[in-house]
């Protein structure tokens, strides 16, 4: 499976729109979203609870009928007569799946092999998720890895060319989760492109080519991760821990501001974070103000600015806040 770059794009979305309606409210969860997925790409879709964006996964896995728009999945349109064929096509990963709990890993792989005649093998899809040697284990037997392992497993059965993972690590540890990131490495150097959700930044940054940022039913931002994170202006941020009263008259004052390469400043009791430019250059400006004030410096850390930052920036709210409905 390689991608072909005269085809169509993997997803194509125009002017989408959803709207629930329940005891005469009604809720807009997509509205007039836009969005193209690339061939062999590995797409993240980022945002809070109640951005939208599993009801706008849910239309392109065609669950969901949109209001308004055009969708179009692999060239094709869904309810055009060859649902079928394009389902097919798709691999399906929610953020939890039940299986039955007596069942083996082996005798639930061989159920939803059955649905694809054409597609892996029950030993094929158990060495792509590394769970060969839990075959023969039940269902209530295995941890959260490896369940959600073997979900992505069943995903993974008909051979799709487009596979959609829904937050697939939530609450996993950290080894778990890295051994997903390998499974969806590997669909994507065999030529598969992949729609992922998720809330863990580390994770669309590793495995993102390209990220859009859904809030309110609509796209806000989009880009690779460098480009997102170059968007704020500056790439870096200056933790200073001071005394309270010190910083209210530094301050007030209004001096750190004014150094170069600083671009915005927040400040929280003696915390003070500098967003700025160039570490280097501005953090001798920054010694030489406090000690010239007086001012002890209890505290100073520095980082590079996150995909987080980059979503703060845009919306106020962190990709953990709950949304609305």
């Amino acid at each position: 499976m390689t991608a072909d770059a005269a085809a169509p794009p993997a997803i194509e979305l125009r002017g989408l729109r959803k709207v629930y309606r329940r005891g005469g409210k009604q809720t807009v969860a997509v509205d007039g979203l836009d969005l193209t997925v690339r061939r062999g790409e590995v797409f993240g879709l980022l945002g809070p609870n109640g951005a939208g964006k599993t009801t706008t996964v849910e239309i392109c896995e065609g669950l969901l009928a949109p209001d308004a728009g055009e969708v179009r999945i692999l060239g094709r349109q869904w309810g055009r007569g060859d649902d079928q064929s394009l389902r097919q096509r798709l691999g399906v990963c929610l953020q939890e799946t039940k299986f039955h709990d007596k069942a083996t890993v082996r005798e639930t792989l061989q159920l939803f092999a059955a649905f694809y005649p054409g597609g892996r093998s029950v030993d094929e899809a158990l060495a792509l998720v590394s769970l060969q040697e839990k075959a023969t284990a039940r269902q209530a037997a295995l941890s959260g890895g490896q369940r959600q392992r073997l979900a992505v497993a069943t995903a993974l059965l008909g051979r799709p060319e487009l596979l959609f993972l829904d937050e697939p690590t939530t609450g996993l540890d950290p080894q778990s989760r890295r051994q997903l990131w390998e499974v969806v490495r590997r669909f994507q150097r065999e030529g598969g492109t992949v729609v992922l959700t998720t809330h863990y930044m580390d994770e669309a940054q590793q495995l993102c080519d390209r990220i859009a940022i859904v809030d309110h039913g609509t796209v806000i931002a989009r880009g690779t991760p460098a480009e997102l994170i170059r968007s704020l202006g500056a790439e870096h941020f200056l933790h200073l821990d001071l005394e309270p009263a010190a910083a209210r008259e530094l301050l007030a004052a209004g001096d750190l501001e004014r150094l170069p390469e600083v671009q915005a400043l927040q400040a929280d009791g003696g915390r003070v974070v500098l967003t700025v430019a160039s570490i280097h250059r501005v953090l001798p400006a920054v010694l030489d103000l406090l000690t010239g004030r007086g001012v002890v410096l209890r505290d100073l850390a520095t980082r590079h600015a996150t995909l987080e930052d980059v979503f703060v920036h845009l919306t106020g709210r962190h990709l953990r806040d709950e949304g609305a409905a």
